[in-house]
């Protein structure tokens, strides 16, 4: 697709890195935390919502250019968004980070097939080369933490499933990000999603409010680092560099997620880790520059 940053402040690759920052946190806080996932899942989408209701611009609703075709792909993206984190953050109770990590690294080969068929974006064979590289190096990043017990074969089953609707969520959200405005798609989205995970917590008699206020914590940090300035800003960029693009860029998650470990918690870094992330980071930096030299991007607007 034709790269166009003309309403971003900021260049699309900026904000791009910050929120591909912002998500690497993210199954590191899961991780850390005993709460139901579905519960940590709803407070975080709701929150997010709560805190983005005075920047919505309500007044656009009327002039909206939606059917109820396009109505009904928004809902669809809710509902994919949702069941991803039901997915993703379930899978992280039985498999390690690094394996659900490598699973949702296939993203944007889902993305691209999807992009093609939906789109019609054509992919020339050096951009798979680098794709296929950067996937590559994931692998390598995890080889020495994947599991093969039932467990590891279960979680890495629920990150599979939440890897091809979080691709189906970022195929719908490029569909309909020239009609409607990211921050009421994303207000939408995020409320749907919530209410997924209301739904799966009350069918399961999952209490709702008796946490600890390290808990709440928690849930409100989720809804600002890996949610607003994460996946808020991927809704942002749908319409500018496209959600395949989007979805490489997240294979970098794993490479941050280590450099911030290393950084912050003294982790050593394995010879694994530095190999694989060395071609990760190849692989997307070949992808990132063929994709400028395919579709120059537009002057953004640093008003």
């Amino acid at each position: 697709m034709k790269i166009n940053q003309s309403s971003l402040t900021f260049h699309p690759y900026i904000l791009l890195f910050i929120s591909i920052l912002s998500v690497s946190i993210s199954s590191i806080m899961i991780k850390s935390s005993d709460t139901p996932t579905a519960v940590a899942g709803m407070y975080r989408l709701y929150i997010s919502v709560i805190i983005m209701l005075p920047f919505v611009p309500w007044k656009t609703l009327r002039s909206l250019e939606m059917n109820k075709k396009d109505w009904s792909t928004v809902f669809l993206a809710g509902l994919f968004l949702g069941l991803y984190f039901l997915f993703w953050m379930g899978s992280l109770v039985y498999t390690s980070v690094a394996s659900s990590m490598v699973i949702l690294s296939l993203q944007p080969l889902f993305v691209m097939i999807g992009s093609y068929f939906m789109f019609r974006e054509r992919t020339n064979i050096l951009t798979i080369l680098c794709l296929i590289a950067a996937l590559f190096g994931s692998v390598i990043i995890a080889w020495g933490d994947i599991g093969v017990s039932r467990e590891a074969l279960i979680g890495d089953g629920l990150s599979l499933l939440g890897t091809i609707l979080v691709s189906a969520y970022m195929l719908a959200g490029q569909r309909v990000s020239r009609k409607i405005d990211a921050n009421l798609y994303s207000v939408i989205v995020f409320f749907i999603g919530g209410s997924v995970m209301l739904v799966y917590s009350l069918l399961n008699h999952i209490t709702l409010i008796e946490y600890d206020s390290s808990d709440w914590t928690y849930f409100f940090l989720l809804a600002v680092i890996p949610t607003i300035f994460g996946q808020y800003i991927f809704n942002l960029l749908l319409k500018s560099i496209g959600a395949t693009t989007v979805s490489v860029g997240i294979i970098g998650e794993p490479v941050l997620a280590i450099i911030l470990a290393y950084l912050f918690l003294g982790e050593t870094i394995s010879i694994f880790q530095f190999i694989g992330g060395l071609m990760t980071l190849l692989g997307m930096g070949m992808y990132f520059w063929l994709q400028t030299l395919n579709y120059p991007i537009a002057n953004y607007n640093s008003n």
